[in-house]
């Protein structure tokens, strides 16, 4: 009797693997490899032109950059607009697994990370309480910009990873202030600990957001719907939408450059805080990916939410985390360089990740939905 259509057999996940990572644009392909050429042009950019940072100041909102914003615009729109927000309130999802997805995802991110982080920032640099401070704001700001693409080149769920993201930077412009509060000035006040203390106000939290989030949340939205409906689906999701996607990545390598010209100097003078630093965010962004990509395997999540829990729980907002960082403590302190040394730990460790979760895909099989992410692959 042939074998139930629903079992793969090894070799032909094996080469579905293969066929997926062929599939990848140039671009994609060899992301780690332009990620890593734009640090380099970002700190080779900041030595030439010492200047340049007074010039990136001017063109500055309060603590908002408006080059990087425009960085993290180009980044996020594509994104947004490849969601099916007209599916998001009639699809039929299997409510044990939405409850299960949603609530690990927000318990890992909201409760489990940013105690991880304290824990990790107090245990490997207790006699640095800039850089401690720092990372502890790092590990508070919850991602509502990269996670999407690390999600969208793994091939996650991206209506659920937008769902989150949302959710994030709604309760990210209420809760920050307050975690902020907590873990660098109450916590440790419990803990017999030192305190550095932690005033920002929630509307320069909010301001921030609906910046880095909401402009291209609108902006994907309605381009989406006016998409649809003057041009159809097969239009829009065949032509308009790779033509659109290189912007992400196009978006994030501006940004990096730009990240890294602004701080370059002092990156390249303190090569050793750079290293200590580099310590708990990278022991926080492995533990945290590998708890979401195992529990999601544990419990039996198909592969796309799978991977869309870990690198959401994984992901940090980086952009906000400088932002604060250099409003309440000032673009030279300690802290705004723990924050800028983020994204260059998170960047590459995400995209080594992003592989492994291409490859660790031939786990799952067609009955937990792993055809389906096939289908869409191909189509989108």
């Amino acid at each position: 009797m042939a074998a139930p259509e629903t079992v793969r057999p090894a070799v032909e996940l094996a080469l579905d693997d293969t066929a997926v990572l062929k599939k990848l644009s140039t671009l994609d392909r060899f992301l780690p490899l332009w990620i890593a050429l734009a640090m380099g042009a970002g700190l080779g950019l900041g030595s030439l032109i010492p200047s340049l940072n007074d010039g990136l100041d001017k063109l500055r909102v309060g603590t908002v950059s408006l080059p990087i914003a425009l960085g993290l615009l180009l980044m996020m729109y594509p994104v947004l607009a490849k969601v099916r927000y007209e599916e998001l309130g009639r699809r039929k999802h299997d409510g044990v697994s939405d409850r299960l997805f949603f609530g690990v995802s927000l318990f890992l991110s909201w409760v489990v990370g940013p105690l991880l982080m304290f824990a990790l920032a107090w245990l490997l640099l207790p006699n640095q309480p800039a850089y401690r401070t720092g990372v502890i704001i790092v590990g508070l700001a919850r991602c509502i910009a990269m996670v999407l693409i690390w999600n969208d080149i793994a091939k996650g769920d991206r209506d659920r990873a937008a769902i989150l993201v949302v959710f994030n930077a709604v309760f990210q412009v209420v809760a920050f202030s307050l975690l902020g509060y907590f873990y660098l000035t109450v916590l440790p006040g419990w803990l017999g600990l030192d305190t550095q203390g932690f005033q920002v106000g929630i509307w320069e939290v909010a301001r921030t957001v609906l910046i880095f989030l909401g402009i291209p949340l609108a902006a994907g939205f309605f381009t989406r719907r006016i998409g649809l409906k003057q041009k159809g689906r097969e239009w829009y999701e065949r032509k308009f939408i790779p033509r659109i996607s290189p912007i992400t990545l196009y978006g994030l390598l501006f940004t990096i450059v730009l990240l890294f010209a602004i701080q370059g100097h002092t990156i390249t003078s303190r090569p050793l805080d750079v290293a200590r630093i580099a310590l708990p965010l990278l022991a926080y962004f492995a533990v945290m990916w590998v708890a979401g990509f195992t529990i999601g395997k544990l419990t039996g999540l198909p592969y796309a939410q799978t991977a869309s829990l870990a690198f959401t729980v994984a992901s940090n907002d980086f952009e906000l985390a400088i932002a604060v960082a250099v409003g309440v403590f000032g673009a030279t302190s300690g802290q705004a360089l723990a924050g800028v040394v983020g994204p260059l730990i998170e960047v590459p460790v995400l995209v080594s990740l992003v592989y492994v979760a291409l490859w660790a895909r031939r786990f799952w099989n067609r009955s937990d939905g792993t055809q389906t992410w096939l289908v869409e692959s191909a189509e989108v």
